[in-house]
């Protein structure tokens, strides 16, 4: 309870000096996040991703139950074709999340850049989650972007993660 106490108070507190465009470190590539959205601090996102490939970058909402998160992985995808990604990935989906229930799956191009897209919803242990997931190559990395809501909470911020979306822009 502590810590959720010190999430709120933190993310009220820096609401204001929160910048709309975010720059991934050391890179190219840039996104507009919603005014509302701020930096999710460690110890939450540690609770909300157990696992060791969590993100190391998310953002979000003051309840941490919409964010934005992403991420360049070590996965060289130079050369690879997407749409061979897409269906190995799609693969793992299927057969480890609960209840996936798919939207949508493609390879697409945004803003000049090929892309896998990934939408779908899934159960959690307390809520229904809406996911949508953008991976491509930078550099010899993965960039992995996954705009992730309660299912209950998506139709309010929908529009809000869509522009976001939109919005990423990769300068090589």
């Amino acid at each position: 309870m502590r810590n959720i106490f010190i999430f709120i108070v933190t993310t009220l507190l820096s609401a204001s000096a929160f910048s709309e465009t975010i720059k991934i470190e050391n890179t190219g590539i840039t996104f507009d996040a919603p005014d509302i959205f701020g930096p999710i601090p460690q110890e939450i996102i540690d609770i909300k991703y157990p696992n060791k490939n969590a993100p190391r970058f998310v953002i979000g909402n003051d309840s941490a139950s919409t964010t934005i998160a992403y991420d360049l992985k070590p996965q060289n995808l130079v050369g690879v074709n997407l749409e061979e990604v897409r269906l190995g990935f799609g693969g793992v989906f299927d057969r480890m999340v609960p209840g996936i229930e798919w939207k949508e799956s493609k390879v697409m191009t945004l803003n000049e850049t090929e892309w896998v897209l990934f939408e779908m919803t899934s159960n959690s242990v307390d809520t229904d989650i809406y996911n949508i997931m953008l991976i491509t190559s930078y550099g010899e990395e993965m960039l992995v972007f996954n705009f992730n809501s309660t299912r209950e909470e998506f139709p309010q911020y929908e529009s809000l993660l869509r522009e976001s979306i939109n919005s990423i822009r990769i300068s090589k």
